[in-house]
């Protein structure tokens, strides 16, 4: 006799639709609030249309649109900017650059700028905004044909960051210039400033002023602003005066401090500013535990290098602070896009060997196959020129649209070709590769 089916509720059993738990999807992000027309800044093609105001998080955004540029034809570079800015949001920060890359929109590309809604050292919220904002320009401009992610110097670390975990968003990644050695190594440098220009100025803090460590940069409830830390390094230094007009002491001390800490002096006064005032927002946001470290490092450059090791201050960086900054700051290399980087050899803010570190995380990621280093003979950190960039985006999008992966000879053929339309000096380097970072940057424990 054939066996009936047992209908599963007279078992006392339910449905197993009824078992199961109801699939929980992402819930819907917000829409973005559209965009305004404004003002374009100076330096975009005539013709160029702007949009700009604020997202749903309270970052101001800027975006510009070249003459002729049509929704699924046209190609956006999304782009995070350097910094990174303390304190509140400004919308100035965006024009100013947008100012300065107006090279992409003269180009032929639209372009789209974050201000990032919050300041200080976040660089997965600053990737958040970035991402944000490229929603927002499809929702309200349209898709574009293509989308390239430009990070310039931290914001090449804000793009990097981005690109890993936004992989089908962007078609193709440049970074410029980039501190890209990740938080928890490019900046253990600004902590050697730091002791050794106590160590040979004694005036921040100063002996009547309450002592603290000086990986937290300042105290908390610190008055100190900008103009006061310059007032001391011109005190102690000569910083800022012309070479004529310093004492033999501030020259002697100035000359010791570029050697063991190997920066020029153009850029003192900026390392001096980030290691006191972001060195106090990283402090504040890992829970006041060191970062960063100077154990086991050995300097030297100095008149007398026994003394001044004996009498630097010494600190130990917390290996769990450390690891939560790393994880907001550090690429991972897993970037499955092309991607270019370019360089300065001279860079006098970040250091080429930055770029080198990554190259080296891509190749531990599996992903040196999707990278292109390139170097310049420029001793600029902001910007370079403007057929440099040119040279670096056609070479991008090459590579995107057709799979024509560019090395560093062709790029400067590309550079050179790009002066007949955008003046300016390529100095590429197409055979110099920089040396490990811990040449530059001594090995701690």
């Amino acid at each position: 006799m054939p066996l009936r089916p047992i209908p599963l509720l007279s078992l006392g059993l339910l449905p197993l639709t009824l078992l199961l738990p109801a699939c929980r999807s992402t819930p819907p992000l917000p829409p973005e609030p559209a965009p305004q027309a404004v003002a374009c800044p100076e330096g975009l093609p005539a013709g160029s249309r702007c949009l700009g105001g604020r997202d749903s998080a309270g970052a101001h955004i800027l975006i510009a649109l070249p003459p002729g540029w049509t929704a699924g034809r046209g190609d956006l570079v999304m782009h995070a900017h350097g910094g990174p800015l303390l304190g509140e949001p400004r919308a100035e920060r965006v024009a100013e650059d947008l100012h300065r890359w107006s090279i992409t929109v003269r180009a032929g590309y639209a372009w789209a700028g974050s201000s990032f809604a919050q300041g200080g050292v976040q660089v997965l919220a600053a990737a958040d905004d970035t991402e944000r904002l490229r929603r927002l320009f499809v929702e309200h401009v349209g898709p574009p044909r293509r989308t390239l992610l430009h990070g310039q110097s931290w914001g090449a670390s804000v793009a990097a960051r981005l690109a890993e975990r936004q992989p089908s968003a962007y078609d193709g990644v440049l970074l410029t210039s980039g501190v890209l050695g990740g938080g928890s190594k490019s900046y253990d440098f600004r902590l050697d400033l730091r002791v050794v220009y106590q160590s040979l100025c004694g005036n921040h803090p100063r002996p009547d002023e309450p002592a603290y460590p000086l990986w937290m940069g300042q105290p908390a409830g610190s008055t100190m602003k900008q103009s006061d830390l310059a007032a001391r390094a011109r005190e102690c230094l000569g910083l800022g005066l012309p070479a004529a007009q310093r004492s033999a002491e501030q020259s002697a001390r100035l000359k010791t401090l570029l050697s063991v800490i190997r920066i020029p002096e153009r850029s003192v006064q900026g390392h001096l500013n980030w290691a006191t005032f972001h060195f106090a927002d990283i402090a504040r946001r890992i829970g006041e535990q060191p970062v960063f470290g100077n154990q086991g490092v050995r300097y030297s450059g100095s008149p007398d290098d026994a003394a001044l090791n004996a009498g630097v201050l010494r600190y130990r960086a917390d290996p769990d602070a450390r690891q939560r900054f790393a994880a907001d700051t550090d690429p991972t290399g897993r970037i499955a896009a092309p991607v270019l980087t370019v360089h300065a050899r001279q860079d006098p803010v970040a250091f080429p060997e930055l770029s080198g570190e990554f190259g080296r995380t891509m190749a531990r990621a599996g992903q040196a196959e999707h990278l292109v280093q390139v170097y310049t003979d420029h001793d600029e950190h902001s910007y370079l020129a403007d057929p440099v960039y040119v040279a670096l985006l056609e070479a991008l999008q090459a590579w995107v649209d057709r799979g024509q992966k560019p090395d560093p000879a062709a790029v400067a053929a590309r550079c050179e070709a790009a002066r007949a339309r955008f003046p300016g000096e390529c100095r590429m380097l197409p055979d110099w590769t920089p040396p490990p970072l811990a040449s530059r940057v001594p090995a701690r424990d």
